[in-house]
């Protein structure tokens, strides 16, 4: 009786035994599943952020490609008075539209002669050298794009239209003010006729969000 008790308790510790083993074993196999898991989803999060990464870079080198096809380099000449800051400044962000549309833009406030050159030049030498620089930019534009602003456009704007005009240019207006030659007459037709389109708007970040929305979706 005492050897079959013994016997008995042997069984049974060997069995305890046995089970913790597998207990064991089990909870590793579950340990390394959960360790695969989460390697599986680190390396999918990886992959999913380096898509995400790819497809904005994609997207805007698409964006700077289309903006670049619409203006596909054309050159512009950008005519207008440029006697005052606020001339300047409105100037400078038409030009910033059109070259992020991929226009090449001469703009004589940025690119003409430099004041230094001008300098113990006479009257009549000064005469000659603007002129003959803004001739010569007006005749290799593709384009002209002139501010008409004021009761009367500027008198040079006007001299380089016809140049672009007769040269067999595209010549294009932007208004923003409301003073008119005539009441009944908003602007010359000497100078509108010539023009392909004349953007309006007396507001005047409103008349660059116009002229935006038009080079997105029309080449000049």
């Amino acid at each position: 009786m005492k050897k079959t008790s013994k016997i008995f308790c042997i069984t049974l510790c060997a069995a305890m035994l046995i089970s913790f083993t597998a207990c064991g074993t089990g909870s590793g196999d579950v340990n390394s599943a959960v360790s695969e898991n989460k390697t599986e989803a680190a390396e999918s999060a990886k992959t999913a952020n380096d898509v995400s990464a790819e497809s904005t870079a994609d997207i805007t080198e698409k964006e700077n490609t289309e903006n670049e096809a619409i203006g596909n380099g054309k050159k512009v000449y950008l005519a207008g008075p440029l006697f005052n800051q606020g001339e300047k400044d409105f100037n400078l962000k038409v030009t910033n539209a059109l070259e992020e549309c991929g226009y090449e833009v001469f703009l004589p406030q940025r690119d003409g002669i430099e004041a230094a050159l001008l300098e113990g030049k006479a009257e009549d030498e000064l005469t000659k050298m603007i002129f003959a620089l803004d001739e010569s930019e007006v005749k290799k534009a593709d384009i002209l794009f002139m501010n008409i602003d004021g009761r009367a456009p500027d008198e040079g704007a006007c001299v380089e239209l016809g140049i672009a005009y007769a040269s067999g240019k595209r010549c294009y207006g932007f208004k923003t003010d409301t003073r008119a030659v005539e009441s009944e007459l908003e602007i010359n037709p000497m100078v509108s006729g010539a023009m392909i389109k004349i953007f309006k708007n007396y507001d005047g970040d409103r008349l660059i969000e116009e002229i935006k929305q038009y080079l997105s979706e029309n080449e000049l």
